[in-house]
């Protein structure tokens, strides 16, 4: 009787272990507190590793936050999205002084850096996971995505952008080991082959918006 007991509690034990390592492998992250001079713009654009870098390249911009959008599932995972039945995009949250950069900007950012007309996907990522959403809190907001589109739609994309204007319902912060990943992980091969280059394009053609630790060395 006395070795059943001790048998069982080692079961448990076992179990709890395995089970605690698990959930921290897959707890997603906190959202940082917001400081009253920072405000949260929302994006989409494909693989959120680039989209990440991308955005915290940016002069005015504190932090990038991975995470999930758009969808209609609560507590969506990179499982779970991967499927495509999530209504879920890959998306970012950026974190932003707005007497560094205007809203207007970072939208100038988010369509600047990533091919709008390409329905569902980004090269070489394709599902609806990775199309292209601008999210909006307010009108103004979306007063200004839909000038942008008009604008580009007129005369560089010749009315192509499939570009998603889809008002924030709930945005759910991806696991931790997906946060900071371009930087963590720079000998990753996706990294190194679409994530860094990528990046590099933006800053090349954005110079300006660069934080001075971001520019491209000569």
């Amino acid at each position: 009787m006395k070795f059943n007991k001790i048998a069982s509690l080692f079961i448990v034990v076992i179990f709890l272990t395995v089970f605690l390592s698990f959930s921290q492998k897959t707890t997603n992250k906190t959202l940082p507190v917001i400081s009253q001079k920072l405000e949260i713009a929302y994006f989409a654009s494909g693989c959120f590793w680039c989209v990440e870098a991308i955005f915290e390249s940016v002069e005015g911009v504190e932090e990038a936050v991975s995470g999930y959008a758009g969808g209609f599932t609560k507590n969506p995972t990179y499982q779970t999205i991967g499927t495509g039945r999530t209504g879920h995009a890959e998306a970012v949250a950026v974190y932003y002084n707005p007497k560094k950069v205007s809203y207007a900007t970072l939208v100038n950012v988010f369509f600047g850096s990533h091919d709008p007309t390409t329905k569902n996907g980004q090269y070489p990522d394709f599902g609806t996971q990775y199309r292209s959403i601008a999210f909006y809190q307010n009108t103004t907001q979306k007063a200004i995505i839909e000038a942008k589109i008009a604008f580009l739609n007129k005369g560089v994309y010749k009315g192509n952008i499939a570009t998603e204007v889809t008002k924030l319902q709930k945005f759910y912060p991806a696991e931790d080991y997906h946060q900071n990943y371009e930087r963590l992980h720079p000998e990753d091969p996706y990294v190194k082959n679409v994530s860094i280059p990528r990046l590099n394009k933006f800053k090349a053609k954005f110079p300006e918006l660069l934080k001075a630790s971001a520019k491209l060395k000569e």
